[in-house]
């Protein structure tokens, strides 16, 4: 059916999507409702709220649950469960109730939280209730039109390539959206049979202790900090972790809230969303402030530098944490000590580590890549995580969980920040201790944002026209990574990397969750004003292509 014909099948299916759908005049916005299926991409299914095949509602989100079920049941026996949450986004506990409801209809118990909780909290419940798949409804950082379905394996890991793409060979097999609900009982009967079980207060407990279980300094400092959860699910669990230290909560901030109502987006990257935090670290004399986006799997931070604030970058924040961990388990490391991180995120941590002795394995953009390889490396026995991140802002010490966690992230943070102030020191001083020996990294990431079917056309026009100029592109390019060709060990993956002879380097790649193409860049120069003239002449070539 084209786009037209779909539209007309989903007015049948109930008056609330018929009445929106009609309301719709703009023949673009109905031809991206369905011109495509919502699939998985590098955070399971990501898009806009609204009725429409392209589009997150409970009939997309049946339709997904039904597929994995499908999916669970021809790769499972005996008695088979699941693990639910959702964050604070706009219609995510109703989605939540949705999936499990569907689940329970094809005989698979469900553990339901029932209140919001951190991504990390789902990861480590799945592992910790022995549950055969675990899904999180969430967006992540996204603006609050969206919301999302991040499915998971028994460990507590993303499904990586193949689960994934055999998850969504049992969803394409779906074809009556509308019939996905047929015979689905509500949720209280399905509780009463014993199929839902809501769970909340153990569960987090034990989330908790196991977070703890990675401090690694605990001597009392004065340090001041200003935490805001960005109306989402960190604030029980990041200030039980902090307990005992002098955290003030961001008070408007602190109420979930899924239309975000104080900031644009609750995106913890961009310093508008910290502006607020920053304003009332300000006033209390604060030293540090911590946000976290509203499923808690990333965490942004400013650090008081003079009379102001500097937002750090993920690269930052992570090359600080991989000296800090690495420091506090110098006895323990060995070679069999591993960091893990992806291809677009800045060599600076990896080098920091290879500093201590520390392996460094590099994968594809997605945490779920690093959960993999934490898999293997237990099931092999030859290797030891230590640490994995991303330059998106998100960080994992410990195995507790197979996601990026805020949770620990932000007690670490904190605790790295006392250990700096007992010598007098702050996380910029920090920065700049780690650039005096190992040099300067200036990292930075445009996104460019192309909406609808023909933003679609244009980034994969755009993929081919970077491949097609090759080292033509810019000067003194030492090497082309095509990652789409299969490189090492690695899945194929849309993703272009240009290596500079100087050992800079851009990458480019589709994003998985948003429509949009990104460009990565990671300059190398003792001149810090040297390595900011070279990124803007870059970014200028390269947004010229882009708009062009």
């Amino acid at each position: 059916m084209d786009y037209k014909e779909k539209c007309r099948l989903w007015m049948t299916f109930d008056e609330d999507v018929k009445a929106e759908l009609s309301s719709i005049d703009d023949e673009k916005e109905l031809e991206d409702r369905f011109y495509k299926d919502l699939a998985f991409g590098t955070g399971g299914l990501r898009g806009i709220m609204g009725a429409g095949s392209n589009r997150m509602n409970r009939y997309t989100v049946g339709r997904a649950t039904l597929g994995l079920a499908n999916f669970i049941k021809d790769n499972n026996s005996g008695e088979l469960s699941v693990a639910l949450a959702c964050d604070s986004r706009l219609n995510s506990s109703d989605f939540l109730w949705d999936a499990a409801r569907v689940f329970a209809s094809q005989g698979i118990k469900v553990y339901a939280y029932h209140t919001i909780v951190p991504v990390p909290v789902l990861s480590f419940t799945t592992r910790y209730l022995s549950c055969n798949a675990g899904v999180m409804i969430t967006a992540s950082h996204n603006p609050k039109e969206y919301n999302g379905y991040k499915a998971y394996d028994s460990t507590g890991c993303q499904l990586c390539t193949e689960d994934a793409a055999e998850a969504l060979r049992h969803i394409n097999a779906i074809d009556d959206y509308r019939a996905v609900y047929d015979g689905v009982k509500s949720a209280d009967e399905y509780i009463s049979d014993g199929l839902i079980v809501p769970i909340y207060e153990k569960e987090l407990d034990a989330f908790v202790s196991a977070v703890k279980e990675q401090s690694v300094y605990e001597e009392k400092s004065d340090i001041k900090i200003v935490y805001t959860p960005l109306h989402g699910t960190g604030l029980v669990p990041v200030c039980r972790v902090l307990d005992g230290l002098d955290v003030t909560v961001l008070e408007s901030q602190r109420t979930p809230d899924g239309n975000f109502p104080t900031v644009k987006s609750p995106n913890p990257e961009d310093r508008a969303a910290l502006t607020l935090a920053i304003e009332k670290a300000k006033e209390i004399g604060a030293d540090l402030v911590l946000g976290t986006d509203p499923d808690c799997d990333r965490v942004g931070i400013a650090v008081r530098n003079g009379d102001d604030f500097v937002l750090f970058t993920g690269n930052q924040t992570g090359a600080l944490l991989v000296k800090f961990v690495c420091e506090m388990h110098k006895a323990e490391l060995s070679e069999k000590s591993m960091l893990v991180k992806t291809i677009v995120t800045s060599e600076l941590g990896a080098n920091i580590g290879r500093s201590f002795g520390v392996q460094v394995d590099e994968t594809l953009t997605g945490f779920k890549y690093i959960g993999d390889k934490i898999n293997k490396y237990e099931a092999s026995g030859d290797r030891s995580f230590v640490i994995g991140y991303e330059e998106s802002y998100g960080y994992l010490v410990g195995t507790h969980a197979r996601d990026k966690d805020a949770v620990v992230s932000s007690m670490l943070i904190c605790q790295m920040a006392s250990w700096y102030k007992n010598q007098g020191k702050t996380l910029v001083d920090g920065l700049n201790d780690i650039y005096s020996e190992f040099g300067y990294y200036l990292d930075y990431l445009d996104s460019f944002v192309l909406k609808g079917k023909d933003g679609a056309e244009k980034i994969q026009s755009l993929m081919v026209d970077f491949r097609e100029k090759g080292t033509s592109l810019l000067p003194d390019i030492k090497e082309i990574i095509d990652f789409s060709t299969g490189i090492r060990d690695l899945p194929k993956e849309n993703v272009l990397k240009y290596v500079f002879n100087d050992g800079s380097w851009m990458a480019v790649r589709p994003s998985g969750t948003e429509p949009k193409i990104k460009v990565y860049y990671s300059i190398v120069d003792p001149s810090q004003e040297n390595a900011k003239a070279r990124l803007e002449e870059i970014r200028g070539v390269i947004s010229a292509i882009i708009n062009s």
